[in-house]
């Protein structure tokens, strides 16, 4: 067990404070139904002074408090198990809460380098593995100590010879209870990461499950599955032999220290130094507390188990965030015009730090001025882009808006002044007035109405019989892609940002869809400066300024016309290439 993660572990009973008096009265509880349970021992001891003649209460009266006791005990046992249950789902669902909106709030860069199942593990299996030591495992730790403590004080009351003589076998089973929970914890971890890496394929599997159906690779797939759930079947089985052996022995050990405690406990009665009914006590306060020792593994592995979650969740909970819930809560949109400055941006991605993606790139846009960024795939274009909404940071040169930087303002602040429709639009899979609404919740359905009717995505959506209430589907997958693109420019129109981004938005449609979403897109922008990222060159004709970006450097800027005038400039080889890949189609 390191001692670092166990501090982590405690970190996380600060959950617990909100609900320290339902957990208190909840130890009360707990300490009331391990007293009864350590009465038992004696009260059959006094049945066996009855029978030998030494006891001055009837059998009759002995059995009825053992009922009694037995009923309170049921009592106890009940409100602990309730009580508990009710802290530990509470703190649960406060830290998967604040997990969730750790992640939610994390930078781009940090979510990049992770994949979703295994974030997704974080907040599933790692939580309930929390989960485990506040509703049981806690519960039977104070239990366990306080058998031992209580039952060995009994114990040498009635006999610190034969005491001495049980406790004796005793070290050997710490000792191998201990080395077993060390073993058992880096078992349990592999089987978790394990675990994390099955949520990652089902996780994978299912968003692109188009892609898998479309190669025929669901055998590919299945096995890629199967073959981690047989890691984890494997290290499970491992850990199973592990403790079957650790139990046979606790076992042996256990009932040899009985029958040694028999044995020795006997000779001490023929001798006359304790009664018989003494040594009855004894034995069975000797089975409880061999029983709490045996358990000390199981929970000792347990919390191995737990201290291995905690790690992993406060890998997360200890991460910066690139804004509080509170400020993306309170945030609200700066009046700003719209004016935009690129001043010698130079950029490499963290992963990549060595390879520059943005070299000196520098450009102004006038509020309400229409750009048009080109280029070849993986020029640099839409790296532009996620440097305006600060997914990533630059690391030379300054991006101004309205002569500000935007490091000025704050990342909602910016955020919500800019609306961005992307080639392929993710829609959540709730209906198309949540996805219209996704805008701006705080809209009213006649605003909603009126988003959909300039997007004209209400032509299509009156067709469903279920109209705005329609379920889109997994990722929109109901919607085609035009009518998906509509309805993520009814989602832009409703937000009504003074800086407007089209991420290649037609560029996957066919021509009929492509000219209503080009419609849509007119409308939406107006009176608004506009980038547009275009691999259609025909769709960018009407923008102010073309910028053509080559290896991450501006090597032209004009009019659509002075461009094509170029000889043997990039943008007229562009237009050449897709006209004659146009001809030969």
């Amino acid at each position: 067990m390191s001692w670092q993660g166990l501090k982590i572990t405690l970190d996380l009973f600060k959950y617990l404070r909100p609900y320290r008096g339902t957990f208190i009265v909840g130890l009360i509880f707990l300490a009331l139904s391990t007293g009864t349970s350590l009465a038992f021992p004696k009260l059959v001891g006094s049945i066996i002074e009855v029978i030998e003649g030494k006891s001055k209460y009837t059998i009759n009266q002995i059995t009825l408090l053992l009922f009694v006791i037995l009923i309170c005990q049921a009592v106890f046992s009940y409100f602990r198990i309730y009580l508990f249950t009710k802290v530990s789902e509470l703190a649960m669902n406060n830290i998967r809460s604040d997990v969730f909106s750790k992640i939610i709030t994390l930078p781009i860069s940090f979510l990049e380098q992770r994949r979703v199942g295994e974030l997704t593990s974080r907040i599933t299996s790692d939580v309930s593995q929390l989960q485990g030591l506040l509703s049981f495992t806690l519960a039977e730790i104070f239990r366990q100590v306080a058998t031992l403590i209580v039952g060995i004080s009994i114990l040498f009351y009635t006999s610190w010879k034969l005491t001495l003589f049980m406790l004796a076998t005793f070290p050997v089973l710490v000792v191998a209870s201990v080395f077993f929970g060390r073993h058992m914890r880096k078992l349990s971890r592999k089987a978790q990461d394990e675990l994390a890496a099955a949520n990652v394929v089902v996780e994978e599997t299912l968003q692109s499950v188009n892609v898998v159906k479309a190669f025929t690779n669901e055998p590919l797939e299945i096995n890629r599955y199967k073959t981690i759930l047989q890691r984890v079947v494997d290290l499970s089985l491992y850990a199973a032999t592990f403790r079957g052996g650790f139990v046979s022995f606790i076992i042996f050990a256990l009932f040899g220290g009985i029958v040694g405690v028999v044995w020795y406990g006997a000779a001490l009665v023929q001798a006359g130094e304790f009664g018989l009914s003494d040594l009855f006590t004894f034995i069975l306060y000797t089975t409880f507390i061999g029983a709490s020792i045996s358990g000390m593994g199981d929970l000792y592995a347990q919390i191995n188990k737990t201290i291995g979650a905690s790690e992993r969740i406060f890998e997360i909970l200890e991460e910066t965030p690139e804004i509080s819930v509170e400020e993306a809560l309170n945030a609200q949109p700066s009046l700003i015009e719209g004016n935009i400055t690129y001043d010698n941006i130079h950029f490499s991605y963290p992963s990549r730090a060595d390879l520059p993606v943005l070299k000196g790139i520098s450009f102004h846009i006038n509020a309400g001025e229409k750009i048009a960024l080109v280029g070849y795939s993986g020029a640099g274009k839409s790296t532009i882009i996620q440097l305006l909404m600060r997914f990533y940071d630059y690391q030379s040169g300054e991006i101004l808006v309205d002569g500000k930087s935007i490091h000025d303002y704050g990342i909602s602040e910016l955020r919500k002044n800019i609306a961005i429709v992307p080639q392929e639009v993710m829609l959540f899979g709730g209906t198309i007035y949540e996805n219209i609404a996704y805008g701006k919740p705080t809209a009213s359905r006649e605003e909603i109405h009126d988003a959909a009717r300039r997007a004209h995505a209400s032509e299509f959506i009156n067709t469903f019989p279920e109209k705005y209430e329609t379920i889109v589907g997994e990722r929109g997958i109901k919607l085609s892609g035009g009518q998906r693109q509509r309805i993520a420019i009814a989602r832009a129109i409703l937000k009504d940002p003074k800086i407007l981004i089209l991420d290649e938005a037609t560029s996957s449609l066919d021509a009929e869809s492509e000219k209503l979403v080009q419609i849509a897109l007119d409308e939406l922008m107006k009176n608004r400066t506009t980038i547009v990222i275009a691999h259609r060159l025909a769709t960018i004709r009407k923008v102010d300024t073309i910028y053509v970006i080559r290896e991450g450097r501006i090597a032209e800027s004009g009019s659509h016309q002075e461009l094509t005038l170029l000889d043997n400039g990039l943008y007229a080889n562009l237009i050449k290439l897709q006209f004659e890949t146009a001809e030969s189609n």
